[in-house]
């Protein structure tokens, strides 16, 4: 649980820093990592795709979460 919580808290900076040039703040970070990696499996997944590892989990939260503030940039 708490390795997923360091991916998610990860993910969501390293989303923020290329998408909006920086962070949201550590509870920001974990929320937008933790369901950015929730999309990026899927996408994955519908995708046929998958990635092992910590640096593969890493990836495919980030990719989730860039997709996610992606999505709520639309919604804005």
């Amino acid at each position: 649980m708490l390795w997923f919580l360091i991916i998610g808290v990860i993910a969501g900076w390293l989303a923020g820093n290329l998408t909006e040039g920086r962070g949201f703040g550590l509870i920001g970070d974990l929320v937008i990592g933790v369901v950015g990696s929730f999309i990026g499996g899927f996408l994955f997944s519908l995708l046929g795709l998958s990635a092992y590892g910590t640096i593969g989990e890493i990836i495919t939260a980030t990719i989730g979460a860039i997709v996610l503030l992606w999505i709520m940039g639309l919604v804005r």
